[in-house]
Formats: structure tokens, C-alpha cells, sequence
């Protein structure tokens, strides 16, 4: 398939991962442990260690990336450049199950993307390592928006990490901002080959389908969603979120098994807010980026 099928992940970013995984633990989320990423920068380039590492809340579908800088005599990985702008998500990163199909649809829609990037990174210190295969976008200015399909992924789905006190199961949402909304449409629906239709609130929406094959044995099935919202829209979707910048990845809904009823508990003593969606946790309390539990 030569199209994107499904949310994979969003990355939070910060220059210090201590804080930021502290933020998202409160929320209720159970993390991988801490892994430094290693890649090539360039496709013809070695693959060398890179300065940023992860923690993940993995979900039965998709998952939230916890991305800082580990080591600052290292490649950062574009860190500081995203963080320069604001603390928060960055990453958005779509499931696909033919990464050479999906690079050749880009190159012939006149995408300047020089080829298939590879990622890895060990699952946990002295473990085995997971490989990724990535097509991102060429600098666009709303983050590390990319294509992404998992060459090992039954080492990212690991059960023994996704049990959360919140019972979060799936990334079933991303909501970004911008001030020119339908220039964020127009890159993303490039990028997945897939056409955006009008948000009732004010701005774009982009359906991705779902598609068994996407992620081993836990496969985003399920339809997800990006909304591309107007700034005067996104306060109706995330009460009380303003943009620090634009275009702006402001928030995501993490889809429960029990309609919120764990997260909030675990949220009891937190400033909340309800959003339509579901209880929203606002930017300053999930390290820049608004969590609603639906």
C-alpha cells in the first residue's frame, strides 16, 4: 500500500528527559526504559549514536514518544531546533506498510526527499535492538512530521509495557494549529497520500484508515485521525490552549477502555479541564502538549 494507514506515534520534546517522563508517569502512563537513539543523518551516511534517547507509553494502537537530549556533544537529532520554538510535540509520525512504495509516490508527487531513513535503538539497556524505516518530510515548519513503518515490531509492542493505571490503549487523535491551516493540510495529505476534507470546527481533517498489516501484533486496526485547525478553532477543541507559534502540534486524544474512569482517578488532585473530547490535561502539566482522555 502506497499511502499512510494510521497514526504510529507523536513525540513530546524537552532538553531534559527526567522532568518530562516524571509529567507523563503522573498522567498515569507506564514507560518503556530509557533507550539512545542511533541512525544515519544522511541514507548514504553510516549509522552513528545520536545524542537525544526515548521513553515510550506504548498503546494497543500507536504510541507516545518522550524525546530529550541525552548526551549534547552528540548529534541532537534537530532537538534544539524544534525546542527553540517551543517545548512540546514535535513528532508526528504515520504508520505505513510499504516504505519503497511510499517513497516512490513522493518522489513522483515532486517531493524533494533524498530516500528511506533508517532509525534504531535497543529496547532497554543490553537488549535486542528495534529498526525503523522512515520517510520524512523535507523540513516542513510544523515539526518532524514522516512516514514510518517498524522492521521489529514485536520488540516495540511489548506487553509488559502497556499496562497503564489510566487505561490509555490508543493514540486515536492529534489535533495541530495553524494560522494558515490549509497550507499544514496541503503538506500532510502530500506526505500521505491521502486527501484532507473540511473540520466541522474550522479548519481540515485528515481520516486514516487503519490497516492490519501496519504494526505487528498489536495493528492499528482502528480509524485515527489528524485535525489541522484554525487558531480560533483549537480553543473549542482544547479549552484554554494557546499557540506559542504557528504552525503549532498543540494536543492529542488517547482513547481509554473504560471511557476515562481510571484517568480520572489517577488525574484527582490535577488540574483538569473537560474538553469535548473528554478530560483534558492542559499544556503546562504534560510538559507542552494538551492530553485528553476520551
Amino acid at each position: 500500500m502506497n499511502t499512510a494507514v494510521a497514526l504510529d506515534h507523536v513525540g513530546v520534546a524537552a532538553r531534559d528527559l527526567g522532568p518530562l517522563t516524571a509529567a507523563y508517569e503522573r498522567l498515569g502512563f507506564a514507560l518503556s526504559p530509557i533507550a539512545q537513539q542511533s541512525g544515519r543523518r544522511r541514507p548514504d551516511l553510516p549509522v552513528e549514536p545520536w545524542g537525544s534517547g526515548n521513553r515510550c507509553a506504548f498503546l494497543k494502537h500507536g504510541y507516545i514518544e518522550l524525546i530529550a537530549i541525552l548526551d549534547p556533544s552528540l548529534y541532537d537529532n534537530t532537538l534544539n531546533r524544534f525546542l527553540d520554538r517551543y517545548a512540546g510535540m514535535h513528532i508526528l509520525a504515520l504508520a505505513v506498510t510499504d516504505e519503497e512504495a511510499n517513497l516512490a509516490r513522493m518522489r513522483a508527487a515532486g517531493i524533494d526527499i533524498p530516500g528511506i531513513a533508517w532509525l534504531e535503538r535497543p529496547v532497554e539497556k543490553g537488549g535486542p535492538i528495534a529498526k525503523f524505516a522512515r520517510l520524512p518530510f523535507p523540513d516542513p515548519p510544523e515539526g518532524r512530521v514522516q512516514l514510518i513503518r517498524h522492521l521489529t515490531p514485536e520488540l516495540v509492542w511489548n506487553p509488559k509495557w502497556m499496562d497503564h493505571a489510566n487505561n490509555a490503549i490508543a493514540l486515536e487523535e492529534v489535533i495541530l494549529s495553524a494560522v494558515e491551516p490549509a497550507e499544514t493540510a496541503t503538506r500532510l495529505s502530500r506526505l500521505c497520500g491521502l486527501p484532507v476534507e473540511p473540520d466541522p470546527a474550522g479548519g481540515f481533517l485528515l481520516r486514516l484508515p487503519g490497516a492490519a498489516a501496519a504494526a505487528g501484533p498489536f495493528a492499528p486496526v482502528m480509524e485515527t485521525r489528524v485535525r489541522i485547525l484554525t487558531e480560533a478553532a483549537l480553543s473549542t477543541v482544547l479549552p484554554g490552549v494557546i499557540p506559542p507559534a504557528s504552525p503549532f502540534m498543540a494536543g492529542m486524544v488517547i482513547r481509554t477502555s473504560d471511557a476515562g474512569t481510571a484517568a480520572r482517578r489517577v488525574l484527582a488532585g490535577m488540574p483538569t479541564t473537560e474538553a469535548p473530547a473528554g478530560v483534558m490535561v492542559p499544556p503546562e502539566y504534560a510538559a507542552g502538549a494538551a492530553v485528553v482522555f476520551a
